[in-house]
C-alpha cells in the first residue's frame, strides 16, 4: 500500500468520525473495516493505531478501539492554543529564517498555489501541512516545533476538512502570501498576526458550523465538495 493510499484510507476513517458516521462510543472492529475498504486488517491496525494519537479513539478493555468526541469546546481551546503557537513561530521564523528556510518556504508556497488551483481540499491541505512546517523549521525552535507538530496532528481532521467549506482554500492561499512576506521581510509583529489569524479563522469556522448545524446537515452540506 503506497503512502498516498494509507493517507486516503486513514483519512476515510476520520472523516467517518468527524461527520458521525461512526457515532462517539462506537466500536470500530478491523474485520468489519478491512472488509469495508478492501484492505487487510494491517493498515487497519496503523490507522487507527494513527487516530489512536491524536484522540479520535482509544483503546478500552474487552472493547477494543472506541469512538471518542472531544466536544466542540475542546476542538475550539485547540485551535486557540494552535494559534499562539503558530503566531510564536512565525515571529521567530522572522527574525531567524536563514537562505535555506527562505528557498523552503517559497518552495512549499508554490506547491501550495498549485494545489489550489486543482480545487483538491485535500491535496491542498497535505501541502499546506509542508507549508506550515516549513516555518516551523524556520523558527530554529526545536521545542517550539515539536510542540506546534504535535498539536497539528491533533487538530489534523479538523485543519482538513474546514478546508472543504466554500472559497476558504482561495483564502487561505491568499493569507499565505501574506505570512510569507511578513516571514522573509523580518516583520515579527506582522508574522505573529498574521499566522494567527489564518489559524484563528480556521477555529472560528469551525466553532460556528457546529454551534448552527447538526453532524449530519454537515456532513451532507458545508463539508461536502463544493
Amino acid at each position: 500500500m503506497t503512502s498516498n493510499t494509507f493517507h486516503k484510507l486513514r483519512d476515510d476513517i476520520e472523516n467517518g468520525i468527524i461527520t458521525g458516521e461512526f457515532a462517539p462510543g462506537e466500536r470500530l472492529d478491523e474485520v468489519q473495516l478491512a472488509t469495508r475498504f478492501g484492505v487487510s486488517r494491517t493498515p487497519i491496525r496503523e490507522a487507527l493505531m494513527q487516530l489512536s494519537a491524536i484522540g479520535l479513539i482509544e483503546a478500552r478493555p474487552r472493547r477494543g478501539a472506541v469512538v471518542v468526541d472531544p466536544g466542540p469546546n475542546r476542538i475550539y481551546e485547540m485551535f486557540e492554543v494552535m494559534a499562539e503557537l503558530e503566531g510564536m513561530a512565525g515571529a521567530m521564523a522572522a527574525r531567524r529564517h536563514t537562505e535555506e528556510d527562505r528557498a523552503a518556504l517559497l518552495a512549499s508556497h508554490e506547491r501550495c498555489e498549485h494545489s489550489a488551483i486543482s480545487e483538491d481540499a485535500d491535496s491542498y491541505y497535505y501541502d499546506n501541512e509542508i507549508f506550515h512546517h516549513a516555518i516551523y523549521a524556520a523558527s530554529h525552535s526545536t521545542f517550539l516545533a515539536e510542540q506546534c507538530a504535535t498539536l497539528h496532528r491533533r487538530l489534523r481532521p479538523y485543519r482538513r476538512l474546514q478546508l472543504r467549506v466554500r472559497n476558504r482554500v482561495k483564502v487561505s492561499i491568499g493569507e499565505h502570501g501574506g505570512i510569507i512576506q511578513a516571514i522573509l521581510d523580518g516583520d515579527e509583529a506582522a508574522a505573529r498576526q498574521r499566522l494567527r489569524d489564518h489559524v484563528a479563522v480556521q477555529g472560528d469556522r469551525f466553532s460556528d458550523l457546529v454551534s448552527n448545524l447538526s453532524r449530519r446537515d454537515v456532513k451532507k452540506t458545508a463539508w461536502s465538495r463544493e
